[in-house]
């Protein structure tokens, strides 16, 4: 397929949203009635004029959501970006995320013990990358539809107890299945700069746990976390309720923010056995630095190592220890109050190509219930150990507190594996090529 053909391809698919977009372009006009657009808090707010659409707010009860449609295209013949995710098809209008919550959030401070707790679901393509996994797998939310749309999956990714307990500082606990406290990138669509995930994120972290957890405040500046977690085949990632119970790892983090806030600094890490029928250590660390170096120019760090006992194949046919790791580093500027650009720059290391070992991928977490192999760690059935690099450049417009747009222009490189054109499940990520450009754009509405 030529690349003209390609792009008109992307623009069919595109059209679909024109109703949306003119519909959104309408509201930004010049006077009063823009100002009241910028200043609603929700799509139903300003459809609704500020009518009150949270019926059990007076139980502290509220929920929320959003819908997340993008598009991407990478220049070449293939209908797949390689191992780029969560949108990982070329020319092809994805829905990625449409999340739905219920939340009753307990109090942080005071004298008084306080109940609550939070259901989250999701629909959409993202929904493949964030069901819960294990050996055999469990039916918490990889079965829950039989939708015939390809690539579109259901998944549940939180749903917790959660308690307020006045003990010293304050102790909040969760109960349940949560998301992860690992890393700086997240699944929820609008708590993301970039529409494109850091291979780190998607291939080197947990999304979710099932478990316990608690965070405790030892002052104003720090903050204890810790907890354990079970339910996997990958040391208490991604794990659900009924499958991998016999396994607990332990999770926890401390982070630490200046007075001002404009400094953070979070280091945060899982370790357990793999499973409950694998006593090999499986473990994470990960350490992000946040900083505002001005008021409009902020920098993060990140650093992440992973290491699994026993969990890759050497060349000699027999399990050694296999490790990941990776450097994020993002530079963002506001240059105004709803417009920011933004630049991340990832290296990424699959020291072991972890992904090799069991071709079937059920000891690497996810993989999707279609069958395709998206990775636990590692970068794809069949790739060798490389390293892996991409820089992406972006921008954020927010014209109102609920809509987000988000085009970003990627550059992947990889110095060993060619995961690149027409590397996709058919061939088991395998391509010809060492990098590619990738184009990408979404729309996150919040309601």
């Amino acid at each position: 397929m030529t690349l003209r053909n390609q792009l008109e391809t992307m623009m069919t698919q595109t059209a679909k949203l024109r109703p949306l977009v003119f519909g959104i372009l309408a509201t930004l006009s010049v006077g009063g009635e823009a100002k009241d657009f910028a200043e609603t808090t929700g799509l139903l707010d300003w459809a609704t004029d500020g009518a009150n659409v949270q019926p059990f707010e007076e139980w502290g009860v509220k929920w929320g959501g959003w819908i997340d449609t993008g598009v991407s295209t990478n220049f070449t013949n293939s209908k797949w970006n390689g191992p780029v995710s969560f949108g990982d098809r070329s020319a092809e209008l994805q829905m990625n995320q449409l999340y739905l919550y219920l939340e009753r959030a307990v109090a942080t401070s005071g004298d008084d013990w306080d109940f609550g707790g939070r259901f989250d679901f999701m629909y959409g393509t993202d929904a493949g990358f964030t069901q819960t996994y294990g050996a055999p797998q469990g039916n918490w939310d990889l079965h829950l539809n039989a939708s015939n749309i390809k690539y579109y999956r259901t998944a549940l990714p939180q749903a917790y107890a959660s308690v307020y307990a006045p003990i010293g500082n304050g102790l909040t606990l969760k109960l349940g299945h949560f998301y992860t406290i690992i890393g700086y990138e997240v699944v929820t669509a609008p708590d993301n700069f970039f529409y494109s995930h850091a291979y780190t994120m998607q291939y080197g972290e947990p999304f979710t746990h099932t478990g316990l957890l608690g965070s405790y405040p030892i002052d104003s500046n720090w903050t204890l976390t810790g907890g354990v977690v079970t339910g996997s085949v990958t040391g208490g990632w991604d794990g659900g309720f009924n499958q991998g119970l016999g396994a607990w790892s332990g999770i926890g983090g401390i982070g630490w923010v200046s007075d001002d806030q404009g400094t953070k600094v979070n280091i945060s890490g899982t370790t357990g056995p793999t499973s409950e029928t694998n006593s090999n250590q499986w473990s994470i660390y990960s350490l992000v630095i946040q900083h505002d170096i001005t008021e409009d120019l902020h920098y993060v760090f990140q650093h992440d190592h992973g290491f699994a006992n026993g969990a890759s194949m050497g060349a000699n046919g027999k399990p050694q220890d296999a490790t990941w790791y990776g450097i994020n580093n993002y530079l963002f500027y506001d240059i105004q109050d709803d417009l920011s650009i933004g630049l991340r720059g990832e290296w990424f290391r699959d020291d072991d190509a972890l992904v090799n070992f069991g071709s079937s991928g059920a000891n690497f977490g996810r993989v999707y219930s279609i069958g395709r192999q998206v990775g636990g760690v590692g970068l794809g059935s069949g790739l060798p150990a490389s390293s892996y690099y991409e820089f992406t450049l972006g921008l954020n417009w927010k014209p109102s507190q609920w809509l987000i747009v988000r085009p970003n222009l990627r550059y992947d490189w990889a110095d060993n594996a060619k995961p690149f054109n027409n590397g996709g499940a058919s061939v088991g990520y395998a391509g010809d090529r060492r990098d590619q450009i990738l184009f990408s754009t979404d729309v996150v509405i919040s309601f």
